[in-house]
């Protein structure tokens, strides 16, 4: 089928039901289901992009969501070593990263798996809203066999290794992301014994940052050890304390002779 992609397309453009459920109002939450059910959980995996919705209710209480979570999620494929939460609940030992308050965007991944649930559910159920619990799982398959740009293969192909370069494909598209990211940037390194300006934070320092006049760094100070390209231990005093993160900037010997 010649042009098949671009024939799709133009199909599609011109169907009522793809237009009216990809409308660029805002959803409303959802309809109570009819067994009560008024919201979805939902579960991304950042690599391979597969998802899991499970239908719930906005009363569940934690240990309720934690054990849907273990139910859905871990039972099939093990504990996750991190768990990006929009802050509304604790997993179990697993190291949390909690986005920001009112900030979606800091939970991208997951609100893009929003906006796709929205439409599909939006072109499937259309009069009978309280009938969209039982067409979740169909869903979650539609989602699941979608090809994502990303690695080039669907979820499901991703997590059941039906494709050996699917890595290969990844990195590969990730290199280009930091290609673009970091266009322009110019990489500084520091050697043992340089002198680094310290800027000093005003939420670390109140009282030194009080006023726009005062000075925003402090003197320069020696580089005692490289933890990494982006990390230096300092030859700072005890007001700093040991763990001190600041912005630093190479200061040039002479330069108030």
């Amino acid at each position: 089928w010649p042009n098949m992609k671009h024939d799709l397309q133009a199909i599609c453009n011109q169907c009522i039901t793809c237009k009216q459920a990809k409308s660029k109002v805002m959803p409303h939450g959802l309809p109570r289901s009819q067994s009560g059910k008024d919201c979805i959980f939902v579960v991304v995996d950042r690599f391979s992009k597969m998802t899991h919705f499970i239908a719930c209710s906005k009363t569940n209480d934690e240990t309720h969501v934690a054990n849907l979570f273990f139910k859905e999620v871990v039972c099939l494929h093990g504990l996750s070593r991190i768990i990006v939460s929009d802050r509304d609940m604790r997993f179990l030992g697993t190291k949390l990263l909690f986005s920001i308050v009112a900030h979606p965007q800091a939970n991208g991944q997951t609100e893009v798996v929003n906006r796709t649930i929205a439409t599909l559910l939006c072109a499937i159920i259309q009069k009978n809203l309280t009938n969209w619990e039982k067409f979740l799982p169909h869903v979650e398959f539609a989602y699941n066999r979608t090809v994502h740009s990303t690695s080039s293969y669907s979820p499901f192909e991703v997590v059941y290794e039906l494709h050996a370069n699917v890595r290969a494909n990844i990195k590969k598209r990730n290199e280009q992301y930091s290609r673009q990211a970091n266009k322009g940037r110019v990489k500084v390194i520091f050697e043992l014994g340089d002198w680094l300006w310290v800027h000093k934070q005003k939420e670390r320092f109140p009282i030194q940052r009080n006023s726009k006049v005062k000075p925003r760094g402090d003197e320069p100070f020696h580089v005692l050890e490289t933890i990494n390209d982006n990390t230096y231990k300092l030859d700072l005093p005890t007001t700093y304390g040991e763990k001190f993160d600041s912005r630093m900037n190479p200061f040039e010997e002479g330069a108030n002779d």
